[in-house]
């Protein structure tokens, strides 16, 4: 049955699909800090999931998906786990930052494969180091750098004696693109200065002013996340900054943050950083569509918020494709979890009509290249204002590797 509210959901099959079932355990924050991405990023997991049962695109498996709400709280979320774990999981969608440093020692020792799209242990791109911790998306020292490059294109090219602002949520999370960040600013030639905002992140008047008046930055990288890029895009508007100088890293960059900042009139021209599609043109979103028509059932509203639904999918997307690459490696027996790891490990090329970049998935590199796209509010929506790539490899790795010894 589905649901998009309830905190806990479990889907079955048929009795025979119930003999052939993967279970895979997802956490949520529906109720937190962060519920503005979980009320929407874990539903179209769910519709993923349900759709790939609902066309029977897994071999004759079903895939098991129940939910348990953690709030955003790490001791919530590692109860999760071991719930999930008896359950029989082979493979879990973690979330937050905090919940995957918790949870990482606990994956690797029960060789349950974990994903973190776009959060988590940055280090944990590479795969010898961190073998059950898959981030399939740009880490957070990969949207660092991501941004510079960003911003050293928009300033015409270089960044020599230029000031650029690093504005960020003081948490885990927040602090660890910092590293990328600095070294870029010693090659690249320009000030740095960094502007915390404490949680939960609803009052930054001091920062914005900081940084527009007295520092005058020329441009302006964001990594704020729940309630805290509304208020930013609103402090910023306020000061008379121009948006257009602004990048907002993926988790300030949804449509609900910009509705709450008062809507697309007044966040014109803010760039936001993703690591999958935005936007509604994309084929998976139209077969998800027809599956709850076919039930008889209006599709969610949820989708109109395409950031974060989309995200969701490609994370449902990618574990589905590792699945699928696992059930070969065990002849379309019940995978392992260690079947899983080396499946996702297999995923090259694989891009769901568009919405995921160009992944590229080793035992090496778990991250899969660190791709990103920028998008700008124009009019109503975002327009894509790049093609998808990623940046400063030689310096992310670098970080990734230092970060490891910390570890």
């Amino acid at each position: 049955m589905r649901s998009h509210c309830s905190p806990i959901r479990i889907s079955f099959g048929s009795a025979a699909a119930q003999d052939k079932k993967i279970v895979i355990g997802v956490t949520c924050d529906r109720t937190g800090p962060t519920q503005i991405v979980g009320t929407v990023l874990c539903p179209a997991e769910h519709d993923y999931f349900d759709y790939i049962n609902a066309t029977h695109g897994l071999d004759g498996f079903t895939i098991d998906h129940p939910e348990i709400e953690t709030q955003y709280k790490v001791p919530a979320a590692v109860e999760a786990y071991q719930r999930q774990k008896q359950q029989g999981a082979i493979m879990m969608p973690i979330y937050g930052t905090p919940q995957t440093h918790a949870l990482n020692e606990r994956l690797e020792q029960d060789k349950i494969v974990g994903t973190t799209p776009g959060f988590g242990i940055a280090a944990s791109a590479d795969g010898a180091k961190y073998p059950y911790l898959f981030p399939i998306a740009a880490s957070y020292f990969s949207q660092g750098a991501a941004a510079v490059k960003f911003a050293k294109d928009q300033l015409g090219g270089s960044l020599k004696g230029k000031k650029i602002a690093y504005l960020y949520y003081d948490n885990p999370a927040g602090t660890e693109p910092i590293p990328v960040i600095k070294d870029l600013a010693k090659t690249e030639g320009f000030e740095l200065r960094t502007f915390a905002v404490p949680p939960p992140g609803v009052e930054l008047t001091a920062q914005v002013l900081d940084i527009t008046q007295r520092y005058k930055a020329d441009f302006v990288i964001s990594h704020l996340f729940g309630r805290s890029p509304s208020v930013s895009i609103k402090a910023f508007k306020a000061n008379g900054y121009p948006l257009s100088k602004v990048v907002g890293l993926v988790w300030a960059s949804g449509e609900a943050d910009i509705m709450a900042a008062g809507g697309w009139g007044v966040a014109q021209g803010y760039n936001t950083m993703q690591f999958a599609g935005a936007g509604d043109n994309y084929p998976i979103r139209e077969k998800i569509r027809e599956m709850y028509k076919k039930e008889g059932k209006t599709p969610p509203a949820d989708m109109d918020n395409t950031v974060y639904y989309n995200r969701g999918l490609l994370n449902a997307a990618v574990e589905v494709q590792a699945l699928r690459n696992a059930l070969k490696l065990a002849h379309d027996q019940a995978p392992t979890g260690t079947d899983v790891k080396k499946g996702m490990e297999q995923i090259h090329d694989f891009s769901l009509g568009g919405l995921v970049p160009p992944l590229k998935i080793t035992p090496e590199d778990h991250e899969g290249g660190g791709w990103v796209r920028i998008f700008r509010v124009k009019g109503n929506g975002f327009v894509p204002v790049t093609p998808w790539f990623n940046a400063y490899r030689d310096v992310v790795w670098q970080q990734v590797k230092a970060a490891e010894q910390t570890q």
